[in-house]
């Protein structure tokens, strides 16, 4: 991007942050909570675009005082300026850089929480054992970031692990932290259940999807079919005995989620809204970024759970994302959730593949 195209944005995104200012103090946009929320979040999104248009002004008039002082007859005044510039210039260039990525497009779900869900994959009950170890490892990350956990929905395995666990992480910048995660988890290691000591490939699926809050999507409740059955497999007493669990479809996309391991048909239904909700988002989003002809352009991989996107090798403790060619041999810090070499390295190369399309 060039400066001027750099100035004429940068002014763009400095207008609009007063804009939503002049917004949240009509009394119209302040009795609606809702909105006031929208309105906050996307305000806070341009705060660092407005602190440094003000910051990039600031320098840009210091500097053009000081080449003015630069002709004054004054020997001293012309060496003040001298002073001037020499300090103003090389901070304005850094700033121009820190703008050019400030001015990368951003991803609006970035800040929002996230529901994941983990299956176990092929290789039967090493598939569960595995999906229990990446629950285990996002816990862990998840932890270490200060943020919460709420599970939602699990199917333990017999073996260990869980057939399926869906769960919540709330904190801040979750989604942007974890979106890369959704695709097929492949390890290769000599599982507890083989007695030859013999490597096995299984896999696990994870997807990982923002949450969707009430100011993201409206779904109309016509669109929505709602039964009650009974639950079905291991479970607690209440298995088989009521209609407590709860299967959802979403007509116009045919999205379907059923809940069945809350303790109450109320339980299930708050539970299945929510997935829904994110889930139809989820689906509206891809929808409409197709139609645009970005298809998700700047994101790694396309997301889907058949996607390969990593491997976690035992006997060698490397885990390599395929996507990017990462590699570390550190597998056994990563397992206890030390995430964050492999978050910085996606990151880094979403931004420099948005680097490539910014003009």
């Amino acid at each position: 991007m060039n400066t001027d195209a750099m100035y004429r944005r940068l002014k763009e995104l400095s207008d609009e942050y007063d804009s939503i200012s002049q917004k949240l103090m009509s009394e119209t946009v302040f009795s609606n909570p809702n909105e006031v929320a929208r309105l906050s979040r996307q305000q806070a999104r341009l705060a660092g675009s407005k602190e440094a248009w003000e910051a990039l002004r600031g320098l840009d008039q210091r500097i053009q005082e000081a080449r003015i002082l630069k002709t004054d007859e004054d020997g001293e005044m012309r060496e003040m300026a001298e002073e001037e510039l020499a300090e103003c210039e090389p901070e304005r260039e850094a700033l121009l850089e820190k703008i050019q990525r400030l001015l990368i497009p951003q991803d609006p779900d970035d800040d929002h929480d996230v529901i994941m869900e983990i299956r176990g994959g092929a290789g039967g009950d090493e598939g569960n054992i595995f999906a229990g170890d990446l629950y285990r490892m996002y816990v862990k990350y998840a932890e270490g970031n200060g943020w919460k956990i709420n599970v939602l929905e699990a199917s333990e395995s017999e073996a260990g692990g869980f057939s399926q666990i869906i769960f919540e992480i709330h904190g801040q910048n979750v989604y942007k932290a974890l979106k890369f995660e959704s695709g097929a988890h492949r390890v290769q290691r000599v599982p507890r259940t083989e007695s030859q000591g013999r490597i096995q490939t299984s896999t696990a699926t994870v997807l990982c999807q923002p949450i969707a809050e009430d100011t993201d999507i409206e779904i109309d409740p016509k669109d929505l079919t709602i039964e009650t059955h009974r639950a079905s497999g291991a479970g607690g007493q209440h298995i088989n005995k009521t209609d407590s669990a709860v299967r959802i479809v979403h007509v116009p996309t045919g999205i379907t989620v059923n809940c069945q391991e809350g303790r109450s048909q109320i339980e299930n239904r708050e539970t299945a809204m929510r997935l829904i909700r994110s889930r139809v988002y989820e689906e509206y989003r891809r929808q409409r970024e197709e139609a645009e002809g970005r298809e998700r352009r700047a994101k790694i991989g396309t997301g889907d759970r058949s996607e390969k996107i990593r491997t976690y090798n035992y006997p060698q403790n490397r885990v390599t994302d395929h996507r990017i060619g990462f590699t570390v041999t550190q597998l056994d810090r990563i397992m206890e959730g030390r995430l964050q070499d492999v978050v910085d390295a996606l990151q880094q190369d979403e931004e420099r593949r948005k680097l490539e399309t910014v003009e």
